[in-house]
């Protein structure tokens, strides 16, 4: 059968994708943040930019973004994938040590800012109702641009990056009650005052027990049972169905998806999928949420702000200062330090991806005069575009060097301050190598692709992750940047060269031991990067000597002496400089004593 395709169907996603094959290497070589690039696309390619040209010379119509609606809608995923990834970087023991401040400085950041920008509105003529819908749409700060700030200046783990993510929690928690209240607060609605109301909340509650209840229970047995078809598709496949998933039961039951995303990744945080899941998901984060700031952009009304732009830029800039100082005096009293208390108040000083939310449904149900909710809208995006600029700002005031946070470190998992041996494979090698480290009290984390290998060190208590890790993605994810040294099991010969290779890419200085085959491999491996290649015949033949030896009445300190000496000696032929080509001491040398 004969497909028939139309060009202008895929218009939209081409422009898409080829502002950002434009605007990230573009803006990274500038040393910018790419998502100006993407703001500044949205606003040049949706309908206040080309689209108002296009009427003159139809040629632009090829540059411009037609469907703005259906744009915004795939793009709230872009929040939804984030939200998943930043509950995959948790734990509930991180999350337990923030309680504070998610539920002290964050409440009080949504009620106070509630207050002062409702306050604000109603001096300047709105109703009590408007007004207040107005404050609660403004008081919420943007996850989707702050989070992946905070990743790109290395901020995340610093005070100031604890405490805006604590603030952004609780505003993402809010958002459901918010929305519930203007509801049973529109004129036309009935029996405000009855008990039966708190009814309302319970499909909320009954989402949440529900994602929870199958993230305990099938989320981790159905990985496993996936994990074991040694399927990337299908794993790629199953990771998408959790985020997606739950992101629709949680809307279904009154929530954000955001949100629903959020509580999957806390779920999967303490898994052994966790840094594979990460490697998986990062590539439709990243694309998802460039496409979040096109749709932003896109939804600047230029001609509105040009018939009012003193009253528009004036509320955005009131919005920002009246955040940052009511934000900055909250820190401190929560026990920041000036500069952390600062930074933090600039993150958080611009409106959020919930305002068009908020907005949106008190426009629709009366509450907020439309001309007003458009003017109140167009500022949120204003001051959204401020967000890079004042975390700049934030970075310079707040300084560069992250300070330690006093969180409690997780049992077996990454947050311990000594840097770690990282042992890949977890076969009957692997388990030697790292109960030795164990009997020498040093710390180490394992990486295996078999799913039962990982199952049976999980069972017994050990920091083991399912994966591949001959990408360096995952890698990374498993501590590679600050591990003390790297172990290479696995029993694939090729299998451990393209790791040792990937990592002695990253590592330059790292010490890497590897397991080969035989003397032929172990050469290989010595060209690839390995400090130490250490072959199975060899030491098979090496301790059948040494037993043969000490049966036969040789002294042990001799027959000892001459294992270490002829065990030098194979070495010391092994990176003969005729049959490596000198590689393998020249990186030795890199690494130094």
């Amino acid at each position: 059968m004969e497909g028939h395709v139309e060009p202008g169907a895929y218009k939209d996603v081409v422009l898409f994708l080829a502002t950002a094959g434009v605007v990230v290497p573009l803006f990274r070589r500038w040393r910018l943040s790419p998502i100006l690039g993407f703001l500044g696309a949205g606003v040049v390619l949706g309908p206040s930019g080309l689209g108002a040209l296009s009427r003159e010379w139809r040629w632009l119509g090829a540059l411009t973004i037609d469907n703005p609606a259906e744009v915004a809608q795939l793009a709230e995923f872009g929040v939804v994938f984030l939200l998943f990834m930043i509950g995959l970087e948790l734990s509930w023991e991180r999350l337990r040590s923030l309680r504070r401040y998610v539920f002290g400085m964050g409440a009080l950041q949504v009620g106070l800012c509630l207050s002062v920008t409702a306050g604000t509105a109603m001096l300047m003529g709105q109703p009590l109702l408007a007004a207040l819908a107005i404050g609660a749409a403004l008081a919420l700060s943007s996850t989707a641009m702050v989070m992946p700030i905070l990743a790109e200046q290395k901020r995340q783990h610093a005070m100031a990056g604890r405490a805006t993510f604590s603030v952004l929690l609780f505003q993402d928690l809010a958002v459901a009650p918010i929305l519930v209240t203007m509801t049973l607060l529109r004129p036309q609605a009935e029996g405000a005052a009855s008990p039966n109301l708190l009814l309302t909340f319970l499909p909320a509650v009954l989402g949440v027990a529900a994602l929870f209840a199958f993230g305990r229970l099938l989320l981790r047995p159905m990985l496993k049972s996936v994990a074991r078809a040694r399927s990337e598709e299908l794993f790629v496949a199953a990771c998408l169905l959790v985020v997606i998933g739950a992101g629709l039961v949680s809307a279904l039951t009154g929530l954000s998806m955001a949100l629903g995303a959020f509580i999957a990744g806390l779920l999967l945080a303490e898994t052994e999928f966790r840094h594979e899941v990460e490697v998986v998901i990062e590539p439709f984060k990243g694309l998802l949420l460039g496409l979040f700031f096109v749709s932003v952009g896109i939804g600047l009304n230029v001609p509105l702000l040009l018939q009012n732009p003193l009253v528009i830029v004036g509320s955005a800039v009131g919005l920002v200062l009246a955040n940052t100082a009511v934000i900055f005096g909250l820190g401190r009293a929560f026990g920041l330090k000036t500069r952390s208390a600062i930074e933090a108040a600039l993150l958080l000083a611009g409106a959020g991806e919930f305002a068009f939310v908020i907005l949106a449904q008190a426009m629709s149900q009366g509450l907020v005069d439309r001309a007003v909710g458009e003017m109140a809208l167009v500022a949120a995006t204003l001051s959204m575009f401020s967000i890079p600029f004042l975390a700049q700002l934030g970075l310079k005031l707040g300084g560069r060097k992250v300070q330690p946070v006093e969180l409690p470190a997780e049992p077996g998992g990454e947050a311990d301050a000594e840097p770690k041996v990282l042992v890949v494979g977890y076969g009957r090698v692997g388990r030697l190598v790292g109960d030795m480290l164990s009997r020498h009290e040093i710390g180490w984390v394992a990486a295996e692709f078999d799913s039962r290998l990982v199952e049976q060190g999980r069972r017994a208590g050990k920091a083991i992750y399912f994966g591949d890790a001959s990408r360096e993605e995952f890698l990374l994810r498993c501590g590679l940047a600050d591990a003390a040294a790297l172990v290479v099991t696995m029993d694939d010969p090729e299998g451990a060269e393209t790791i040792v290779a990937v990592a002695r890419a990253l590592r330059p200085k790292l010490t890497i031991v590897a397991r080969a085959r035989d003397a032929r491999h172990a050469q290989r491996l010595y060209d690839l990067g390995a400090t130490d290649a250490v072959p199975e015949t060899m030491e098979a033949s090496l301790q059948l000597s040494e037993a043969v030896l000490v049966e036969i009445g040789v002294p042990m300190g001799l027959v000892i002496a001459s294992i270490h000496e002829r065990r030098d000696e194979f070495r010391a032929q092994l990176n003969r400089p005729e049959s490596l080509g000198g590689r393998s001491r020249r990186f030795r040398r890199e690494a130094g004593p």
